[in-house]
């Protein structure tokens, strides 16, 4: 009886442990499946950390039961799948990050300030927090800012955030907006300390949201750099949503109910968002300049919509990043879904996320250097 419940449970754990596999593997492809054909398979990506862990967990209990054979299931696939698990993960050891900046170095913030939490003028707890941020913003002593969700307005009984990040010393910005006499204007915006030689937007098409995708030329020393900064389609997610999560996750109510709006969301985004980075990509791949991209990509390293932005180009958390480097506060700490990424004629000297909860992104902070 003992020997055939042992037969039973190894057999059950090599059975649980090439399904895991497989759709770990599934996962692998989702950077290459478009979300059109594959949206139900490209939800995979973002389980992937956890896919990740199980097979991860399988490979070293095979070993620590002195069955090397059987963890060549999950070590084969993982060395498969090592180009997802590459983008996952910046292997690198913590690195203080040097505060004063070097004369020949381009600082860059890039951030979801999220309206800057506060849009009316008063003296409440959201008002303090702008204040908090603004103040943050101006200790980075960056060259240049990228702002996603950046609000303004030119009704006087309301913050004008352009005016703010100005006083803060970027005499230079580019922000793309219609008079529409609502006197409210939300979008991302380019601050700079260099001057602006140009500027230029692309609007991404209907129904998705009226995000557009931005740049600007600018004067660095004797050559011109172009930075790009953009916002893609979010999950729109409301409180009543995460409350469904929250139960989701409680297994509390029915899940069927509590998923299907998520899963209506979800496939939005997924979606809409690879038009968006197809378009990112075309527009990148024929700059004439040196350039970087500031965005919030609304996606994680594991998707279509990263491999189709990023196609080359450098990450500053990859090459000097720690760990996971979640920069969403949501919902899973897995969540990397904010990025700068340069072309290479930049080599990106060091990398930092500042982890202050004001906003429901952390800023990132790199310095860059262009290479001569």
């Amino acid at each position: 009886m003992a020997s055939k419940l042992r037969v039973f449970t190894k057999r059950f754990f090599i059975f649980s442990n090439i399904i895991l596999v497989l759709v770990f593997l599934l996962a692998c492809l989702v950077p290459y499946l478009d979300p059109h054909n594959w949206w139900l398979i490209s939800f995979l990506g973002l389980a992937f950390p956890f896919l990740l862990l199980l097979v991860l967990l399988f490979f070293l209990g095979w070993l620590m039961i002195m069955r090397p054979r059987y963890a060549l299931i999950s070590g084969v696939a993982m060395l498969i799948g090592w180009k997802s698990i590459s983008v996952l993960f910046s292997f690198h050891t913590p690195q203080k990050f040097i505060e004063k900046k070097e004369q020949a170095h381009i600082r860059v913030v890039s951030w979801n300030v999220a309206r800057f939490i506060e849009l009316r003028r008063n003296t409440n707890k959201g008002s303090e927090t702008r204040l908090k941020m603004l103040d943050l913003l101006k200790q980075q002593n960056a060259d240049i800012l990228c702002l996603q969700e950046f609000h303004t307005s030119t009704n006087p009984e309301f913050y004008n955030n352009i005016e703010a990040v100005q006083s803060l010393g970027y005499p230079y910005f580019y922000f793309s907006y219609d008079a529409d006499g609502d006197q409210h204007y939300y979008s991302s915006i380019i601050f700079s300390r260099l001057p602006v030689i140009d500027t230029g937007k692309v609007r991404y098409p209907r129904p998705s949201l009226p995000d557009v995708l931005l740049y600007a030329d600018l004067q660095a020393g004797q050559d011109t750099i172009r930075v790009y900064t953009t916002h893609l389609q979010s999950l729109q997610f409301t409180r009543h949503d995460y409350e469904r999560i929250e139960k989701i996750k409680t297994a509390e109510d029915s899940l069927l109910a509590n998923s299907k709006g998520i899963l209506s969301k979800l496939k939005k985004g997924i979606t809409f968002r690879s038009i968006q980075a197809d378009m990112v990509h075309d527009v990148m791949s024929n700059t004439p300049h040196p350039y970087l991209l500031c965005a919030d990509l609304n996606d994680v390293p594991n998707s279509y919509t990263y491999f189709t932005v990023r196609d080359g180009l450098r990450d500053a958390f990859l090459e000097k990043g720690t760990g996971i480097g979640r920069t969403f506060t949501a919902l899973s700490p897995t969540l990397r879904i904010d990025y700068i990424l340069t072309s290479h004629q930049f080599d990106i000297r060091q990398y930092k996320r500042v982890t202050r909860r004001y906003s429901d992104h952390f800023m990132q902070v790199t310095d860059l250097e262009l290479r001569k």
